[in-house]
């Protein structure tokens, strides 16, 4: 073997290892041991575990050929066969030390999606620099100076190898094209389930065959109008609040002594609540946001559930303002709408308005980085207390004060984030009591009916407190207010377990009525 064949064979078998160290959590039966799983061995370092040998082939078929193009892509760079192979096996080592920490933090391995959020990285470097430490940033700036300085003194300006790995690169993404229509490439990977994916198939496989179930997925047709018995006093305004990183410290911290007065208080009175079976842990509002908006659940949205927002747009007519026709619907975010793509996404699902962060004084010394629960309480009331008497209202409203870290500093850590998050989410509870009062209020002075949701988007991750491997719920309250801005209650079933998707229809029963 030649010396640049054996480069070659090293990095193929590098690549292999590399990803065989991706964290995943091995898919078991119950009453199973480790060892064994669907009657095959476990193969791979006790992180991996194989139930089709004939899919582990296949993956290892699409690792190879991916590693292959990534290679023939820098050789096409920089000319230096021995500088493309360690080049390749560095971006394949970080694009799993990236996975691993995403998946210690939230619980899941980096999917095709995430790479969506490249581009806001840039924009929005808080939500996702703070999580990093200063030195490591500095770790990361250092190594990428070097990486390009060696880059520069490494280049061969000689063109035949950068065309030999242009024409590699070309190659192997044509046999990839290939063996993605054939049998068994195409086959594999049918269910949306990437614990159980990665562990079979391999991370990188597993990355490549969901961006293209993704690609394969089509726009559902129009909602279709049901018939529905009207409801006794429908609600006259509806207001909708989705609070970043909600959840009960009760059961976050196994603490009787934290219960928020306002969420119990809610409860008691509440026409209907009970647990929101979010699917993310730490991050991902968009899907829950995505549930409770547009009312499909993750078994319809198929690969796109990992981000629903990517594809929202052609499924506008299932958003509950497009659903309520005559109602004049307002969404109010104190953030950049870009984020998500919520400037395209809101309009098309049938907002009249956004309300951005331009409505929003910047947040006072002392009071955090972002806007805080009370302004948006304080806008949300005069939204609806404007239009009340125009017909009726939806304002969904969804919160920032909340969002992590919670350090007092701000930094990502060295700290005890428990009291952070404790002040930040007692400030979630004491907006939920504003919104309450203030609504009762305008429900009373108006005479017409109304509701308040309120739930959390998902809990939070903090490191050394919360984990995503146990519950992931969120609460939630329906409150609904008579003429006279009291509270009516529905009785002892109240408590109610729901999807995002499933708060959605309740939401619809309670505006519109029942399906008949």
């Amino acid at each position: 073997m030649t010396g640049d064949g054996l480069i070659f064979a090293v990095l193929l078998v590098g690549s292999v290892l590399l990803d065989r160290l991706a964290r995943v959590r091995p898919p078991r039966l119950p009453g199973e041991s480790p060892a064994a799983i669907d009657g095959k061995a476990v193969v791979g370092s006790g992180r991996r575990a194989l139930s089709s040998r004939s899919a582990y082939w296949a993956g290892l078929w699409l690792q190879a050929w991916m590693t292959t193009a990534l290679f023939g892509l820098l050789l096409a760079l920089c000319g230096s066969i021995p500088v493309a192979a360690i080049l390749a096996l560095a971006m394949l080592a970080l694009l799993v030390l990236s996975s691993n920490a995403k998946y210690a933090l939230l619980g899941e391995p980096l999917l095709f999606s995430d790479l969506a959020l490249i581009g806001a990285i840039f924009r929005h470097p808080q939500f996702y620099l703070s999580a990093v430490g200063i030195r490591q940033r500095i770790a990361v700036a250092a190594a990428a100076a070097l990486l390009l300085a060696v880059i520069g003194r490494l280049f061969v300006p000689v063109l035949s190898p950068h065309l030999a790995g242009g024409a590699l690169m070309l190659a192997a993404l044509a046999v990839l094209a290939i063996s993605m229509r054939v049998r068994p490439w195409r086959d594999l990977a049918r269910l949306a389930d990437a614990d159980a994916d990665v562990a079979c198939l391999g991370f990188a496989p597993t990355l490549l065959l969901y961006w293209q179930r993704w690609r394969e997925g089509r726009d559902p047709p129009p909602c279709a109008d049901v018939a529905r018995q009207p409801p006794a006093a429908p609600p006259a305004f509806l207001v909708i609040v989705q609070c970043e990183s909600f959840a009960d410290p009760v059961e976050l911290f196994a603490d009787p002594d934290l219960t928020l007065p306002g969420l119990a208080g809610a409860r008691e009175n509440a026409w209907q609540w009970g647990r929101l079976e979010v699917s993310g842990f730490g991050a991902y509002t968009m899907r829950t946001e995505y549930g409770v908006l547009f009312g499909r659940n993750e078994e319809e949205l198929g690969f796109r559930r990992y981000d629903p927002f990517l594809t929202a747009s052609g499924e506008a007519s299932y958003a509950l303002p497009a659903r309520l026709r005559g109602w004049r619907s307002l969404f109010v975010h104190p953030h950049d709408m870009r984020f998500y793509g919520r400037d395209r996404i809101m309009p098309a699902g049938g907002f009249a308005q956004l309300v951005g962060e331009d409505r929003f004084a910047p947040p006072a010394p002392g009071e955090g980085r972002y806007v805080t629960d009370a302004a948006v309480a304080k806008e949300v009331l005069a939204l609806v207390g404007a239009g009340v008497a125009s017909g009726p209202r939806l304002v969904y409203a969804v919160t920032m004060e909340n969002h992590g870290p919670w350090a007092p500093d701000g930094s990502a850590g060295g700290h005890d984030l428990v009291p952070g998050y404790l002040r930040l989410v007692r400030h979630g509870d004491a907006m939920l009591t504003t919104l309450l009062e203030g609504l009762a209020a305008l429900a009373a002075q108006h005479e017409r009916p109304a509701m308040l949701v309120f739930f959390g988007d998902h809990r939070p991750s903090i490191p050394g407190a919360t984990a995503p491997g146990g519950d992931r719920h969120t609460p939630y309250v329906m409150m609904r207010l008579d003429a006279a801005g009291a509270f009516v209650r529905r009785g002892a079933d109240a408590r109610v377990d729901l999807t995002p998707a499933g708060l959605h229809h309740a939401m619809l029963e309670a505006v519109l009525g029942k399906v008949i």
